[in-house]
């Protein structure tokens, strides 16, 4: 059996061969045949040549180097477009998914599961914030999506070679491996863990990158924002009748026209920036939408090491 291990890397240079050194160890003593393929997901520092210089002296070490930074989302997919392993894992280079859960994943895939999600009990540097927010998005995720994604789970997980097959004939560009890989099905099953403090560096999932990532998995898996702003737009145009009889009513029956200018900037405030919502949850939908057509390639390699070219349909 062949193993793949598939690392997205932006700026990891001094993690590199930290990780390497902990796979290698795991793998071997597991007794797995295995290539360890990085997707430099353009890397400003030295993380391309750091691959490049562990090939040199392990050519089960590979390396595709994007043209330009894609997303880790578009990087787990090329990693896996371009394994060749009957089981493919994903994991991120801070080592803050131990290497040392390899071989329990191993030991499920080997017990008969498809996919074998990895679920976060704590993070070490995880704020309040962070936790919080986290807890709340895939609450949310469920309730729109109906789709069952185990809470926390991290996009550290094993792969069956069929799940890699079917998720290479998906190729939307609004990406969430975690929703896509849930939605698709297969047997799996879940794996707890803690996930250490990263070693070295900085992390990449800045606020805006997370939520950026967060609208991307809730507009890819759910209509249901569109539905709520046709519901708001009913509920406005009902409560604007109602103001509007009451309008009438103290013009006609009372004989006293009321100032009204408080009210009117009330509304005029609420319903404005209530549309401008509405309005911008439409424009997301659409720009998806635009992306799509375009149909561009997910991802542009500009230099590879060690890996076959991927099928056309595969980028």
């Amino acid at each position: 059996m062949r193993v793949s291990v598939v690392v997205p890397v932006l700026n990891e240079e001094r993690n590199i061969p930290l990780l390497y050194e902990q796979v290698r160890q795991e793998l071997e003593d597991a007794g797995h045949d295995f290539e360890l393929i990085f997707v430099d997901d353009g890397s400003t520092d030295g993380s391309a040549e750091a691959v490049a210089n562990l090939n040199r002296s392990d050519p089960r070490v590979k390396l595709l180097s994007f043209s330009r930074n894609f997303g880790h989302q578009v990087a787990l997919t090329a990693g896996m477009d371009h394994s060749t392993g009957d089981a493919v894992i994903v994991m991120d280079a801070d080592l803050q998914h131990p290497p040392e859960m390899i071989r329990e994943l191993l030991d499920r895939w080997k017990q008969g599961f498809e996919v074998v999600h990895t679920v976060r009990d704590t993070t070490e540097d995880a704020g309040w914030f962070k936790r919080t927010t986290g807890t709340v998005f895939y609450r949310l995720f469920r309730a729109l999506s109906q789709i069952d994604l185990p809470a926390n789970a991290a996009d550290f997980r094993l792969l069956d070679r069929s799940v890699v097959r079917a998720l290479g004939e998906i190729r939307e560009r609004t990406r969430f491996l975690r929703g896509l890989t849930a939605w698709a099905g297969f047997r799996s099953t879940s794996i707890p863990y803690r996930a250490p403090a990263r070693r070295e560096g900085q992390s990449k999932f800045t606020p805006r990158r997370m939520a950026r990532l967060a609208v991307d998995g809730l507009v890819s898996f759910s209509a249901i924002p569109l539905h709520v702003a046709i519901y708001a737009g009913l509920a406005l145009a009902g409560l604007g009748f109602l103001y509007s009889l009451y309008a009438l009513y103290v013009h006609f029956f009372t004989g006293t026209t009321l100032p009204g200018w408080t009210s009117i900037i009330m509304l005029v405030a609420i319903v404005g920036g209530i549309q401008l919502i509405l309005m911008g949850i439409i424009g997301v939908y659409l720009g998806k939408i635009y992306e799509e057509t375009k149909q561009r390639p997910l991802y542009l390699v500009r230099r590879s090491i060690g890996v076959a070219p991927a099928a056309a349909k595969d980028r």
